[in-house]
């Protein structure tokens, strides 16, 4: 892209120098060095130490949605079409280091998805630094181009902050096929505003370890992760979740529905991950629980804990398999992909209520992919909640299950 940005400049200086405002033998010595100059910058494009890489995603989206999805609207059936993620990124490597951006548009604005700079040790040691994904959960450290669902489990949007600024530490071990993690981040998560009441910086610190046994179709996972949040006297945000349909009215995961949010010190957070592959059957399930804090240890919910798991399989019905990336212990869809059906089935359950107060959420999702190329995706999912708790009939009346339809179109570039 720079590139071309430059030989358009060239071609207008060498335009310009062609004119009567410049002698001939001006315009031939200028026009040289513009030749000499453009061989430069296109040495520079292939060179391997200059090695930039472009690319992005599409996700287009429609959902349908009813019951307690649109409780706001008794129930009446819902729908949208919407672009899910508009994606672009480049980045690049210069010997031990590297860099990512990725930037995500939407109407009339751009966000800062990922920034990162990055150095690998030659011991297989690498530190990263800049707005990076924290390394907790399987399946919130899973791509949203390599997810199986539309929607990532409600266990995973529940724990996950995703995205924050921080630096972080990760090393795998293949002769043991052990792998650390360990990052500290600014913690602006989860209701957090990243100071506290001083204007003091609040941060989290989080840790993940996992083993696994890896080859092609043949894949054991264990995992366990931590993080520590300073959340500086801020209130714990109230809606965890969604309950895995994106544009519906109503929040299902929310556990101040009937009472009201709390004023946290601190919150933890842990989780078990576990994954196991044979061919083209894939098996993923976590457990994960949060620990809650108040400014004021009289409030009902100091030490009160909500908690979630889910369980997922899939299978490719044309025998492929998903890759496993144990440098990074997840899995990412399979190389080279075409003209091929993967089905998967999940269920999940986030427990977010308390006496007074708060959601359980447990959601069923049948779901297919075509991939007609590994660029292009097309995917439907069909999802079924229950929501009980001592707030349900707050948020949802009597409308305490709810239907979705999610359809998307991928294309990478």
């Amino acid at each position: 892209m720079k590139a071309s940005n430059t030989q358009l400049a060239l071609a207008v200086a060498a335009a310009l120098a062609s004119t009567s405002a410049f002698a001939q033998s001006d315009t031939e010595q200028l026009q040289q060095q513009l030749d000499a100059l453009q061989k430069e910058v296109d040495s520079l494009k292939t060179s391997s130490g200059f090695n930039l890489e472009f690319g992005g995603r599409v996700q287009l989206d429609y959902n349908y949605f009813d019951g307690a999805y649109n409780a706001d609207n008794d129930g009446a059936g819902g729908s949208d079409f919407f672009p899910r993620r508009i994606r672009t990124y480049v980045e690049s490597e210069h010997g031990n280091w590297d860099h990512k951006l990725l930037l995500e548009f939407s109407e009339g604005t751009a966000e800062i998805v990922l920034a990162r700079v990055r150095y690998a040790f030659d011991n297989g040691l690498k530190v990263k630094a800049g707005k990076i994904r924290e390394d907790m959960s399987l399946n919130a450290l899973t791509s949203s181009k390599h997810i199986n669902t539309i929607e990532r489990s409600t266990l995973a949007n529940t724990f996950s902050p995703f995205f924050r600024w921080g630096i972080s530490a990760y090393q795998y071990f293949k002769d043991s096929g052990l792998r650390y993690a360990v990052g500290v981040y600014k913690n602006d998560a989860f209701g957090a505003s990243g100071h506290d009441e001083n204007d003091k910086l609040t941060l989290a610190v989080t840790g993940r370890l996992t083993w696994s046994s890896a080859a092609p179709g043949d894949v054991i996972h264990l995992g366990a992760w931590h993080s520590y949040r300073d959340m500086g006297g801020n209130d714990l945000s109230a809606r965890f979740a969604r309950g895995e349909v994106r544009e519906t009215n109503v929040r299902l995961v929310d556990y101040a529905v009937g009472g009201e949010t709390a004023a946290l010190d601190s919150m933890s957070q842990s989780g078990l991950e576990f994954a196991y592959q044979a061919n083209a059957f894939t098996l993923e399930a976590e457990y994960a629980s949060r620990y809650l804090d108040t400014v004021d240890s009289s409030n009902e919910l100091d030490g009160e804990r909500f908690d979630g798991f889910h369980v997922s399989a899939s299978y490719f019905l044309g025998g492929e398999q998903r890759r496993y990336k144990a440098g990074s212990a997840l899995f990412v869809q399979p190389k080279g992909i075409k003209d091929a059906w993967e089905l998967v089935a999940r269920v999940s359950q986030m427990n977010a209520s308390s006496k007074q107060q708060g959601t359980d959420v447990t959601t069923y999702t049948l779901g297919t992919s075509y991939y007609l190329s590994s660029d292009i995706k097309f995917m439907g999912n069909l999802i079924y909640s229950d929501v009980d708790g001592a707030g349900a009939s707050t948020l949802v009346g009597d409308e305490d299950s709810g239907m979705g339809i999610s359809a998307r179109m991928q294309y990478l570039f």
